[in-house]
C-alpha cells in the first residue's frame, strides 16, 4: 500500500515539475499542481497519523490539529506574500463551505445508503456547534458591522476578533485533549486501537516523510499560487470563484475523502470530528494566523468578509446546527446539506462571472 502510494505522488508531482519547467500554460501549470497537491496532503495525513501513534493520543491529537489544514495554510501564506488577499480570504468561505456542507452532507449521504440511522457523540457535536457559532457568526458578521467602513476599525476588529478566536481555540484544544478528554471519548476509540496497528510505520521515517512532504507542498503551493492571476483572467473567473470553489476543495481533498470513508464504515464520530472540526479550525485557527501572517507581509488582510460570503457561512451553520443536534443522521440530511451546497457553488460561480 505504501508503495502504491508512493507511486501515484511521484506519478502526480512529475508533471507539475514538467510543467514549470518547460513553461506552460497558467492554466495547465494550475491543473498540474492541483493534481500533484492532492496525493500529497493524504501523505501528509497518514505521516501525522503514524507519528501521532507512537506519541500517544494528548500529542497526537495536537500534531493532527497542527497540519490537518497545512496545506491550506502554505497557499494562505504564498498568497498573501503575492498580495492575493481576496483569493485568501475566499479560500477561508470555500473550506468552511466544503467541510460543512458538502464533506458532511456526502458523508451523511454515503453512510446513510449503507446504513438507514447513524448516530454520534451528541455531547461532541454541541460543544463543536457552539465553537462554530463563535468562530464563524459572530467572528465574520461582527466585523462587518462594526468596522464602519474605517480602515483603523477595520484593523481593530480584526485584530480583536483573531485574538478572541485564536485563544478560544487553543483552550478548546485543552479542554478536549486533557480536561474533558474522557468525556468526549466516543466509540470509535475502540476500533481507532485496532486501525492504528495496521500502521508499522516507526517514528523517524514518519517526522522525515512528514518534514519532506510539507516542503514539496510548499513548493507546489508557491507554484500554485503564482498560476493563479493568469488562469484565472484566461477563464474569465475572479479570485472569489476560485478562492471559494477551486482551492478550497483541492486544499481539503484528502481530509474530505477521509470524512466520507468513515461514514461509509459507520464510524460518524470521526467523520463528524474531521468535516466539523476541520471548519472550526479555519475559522478559529487559520483565519487568525492568516490575518497576523499578513501584517508581516504588508500585505494587511482584514477579516471583512463579503455579504454574500456571510449570508452562506451564517447559513451552513445553522443548516448544520439542525442536522447534528439530534445526534443521528441519515442520507436525506446528507442530500439537503449537498444540495445546498451546490446552490450556495453556483451563486459564486455567477458572482465570479458578473
Amino acid at each position: 500500500m505504501r508503495r502504491l502510494l508512493g507511486f501515484v505522488v511521484i506519478l502526480c508531482i512529475v508533471p507539475s515539475v514538467g510543467a514549470k519547467i518547460f513553461h506552460f500554460s497558467a492554466s495547465i501549470q494550475f491543473l498540474f499542481d492541483c493534481i500533484a497537491i492532492v496525493p500529497l496532503a493524504a501523505v501528509m495525513g497518514r505521516a501525522t497519523e503514524a507519528v501521532a501513534n507512537h506519541v500517544g493520543p494528548r500529542i497526537g491529537g495536537l500534531l493532527s490539529a497542527t497540519f490537518g489544514n497545512a496545506v491550506e495554510l502554505l497557499i494562505g501564506l504564498f498568497a498573501l506574500m503575492d498580495g492575493l488577499t481576496t483569493l485568501v480570504k475566499a479560500s477561508i468561505t470555500g473550506s468552511i463551505l466544503g467541510n460543512l456542507l458538502f464533506v458532511l452532507g456526502l458523508s451523511f449521504f454515503v453512510g446513510g445508503v449503507r446504513h438507514p440511522v447513524q448516530r454520534f457523540n451528541l455531547k461532541t457535536a454541541r460543544s463543536n456547534a457552539a465553537m462554530l457559532m463563535l468562530g464563524i457568526p459572530i467572528a465574520f458578521v461582527l466585523p462587518v458591522i462594526f468596522s464602519k467602513n474605517s480602515p483603523v476599525e477595520a484593523m481593530r476588529m480584526s485584530s480583536a476578533v483573531a485574538s478572541v478566536s485564536l485563544c478560544v481555540y487553543l483552550l478548546g484544544l485543552f479542554f478536549s485533549l486533557f480536561t474533558h478528554r474522557e468525556v468526549l471519548l466516543s466509540a470509535d476509540v475502540a476500533t481507532t486501537s485496532s486501525d492504528s496497528s495496521q500502521h508499522h510505520w516507526k517514528l523517524t521515517p514518519a517526522l522525515l516523510l512528514l518534514v519532506v512532504v510539507t516542503v514539496v507542498v510548499g513548493l507546489e503551493s508557491e507554484w500554485l499560487v503564482a498560476s493563479v492571476k493568469p488562469m484565472a483572467a484566461s477563464l474569465g473567473w475572479t479570485q472569489l470563484f476560485v478562492g471559494v470553489i477551486v482551492v478550497a476543495i483541492i486544499g481539503n481533498a484528502a481530509e474530505h475523502a477521509s470524512a466520507v470513508w468513515m461514514a461509509w464504515k459507520n464510524r460518524m464520530d470521526l467523520s463528524l470530528e474531521i468535516a466539523v472540526g476541520s471548519s472550526m479550525q479555519v475559522s478559529m485557527f487559520i483565519a487568525p494566523i492568516l490575518f497576523f501572517s499578513s501584517l508581516l507581509f504588508g500585505h494587511p488582510m482584514y477579516l471583512l468578509f463579503s455579504w454574500p460570503e456571510l449570508a452562506s457561512l451564517t447559513g451552513a451553520i445553522l443548516l448544520v446546527v439542525l442536522l447534528v443536534v439530534d445526534g443521528e443522521s441519515n442520507w436525506l440530511e446528507g442530500a439537503m446539506a449537498v444540495g445546498a451546497y451546490i446552490v450556495m457553488a453556483v451563486g459564486f460561480f455567477t458572482l465570479g462571472r458578473a
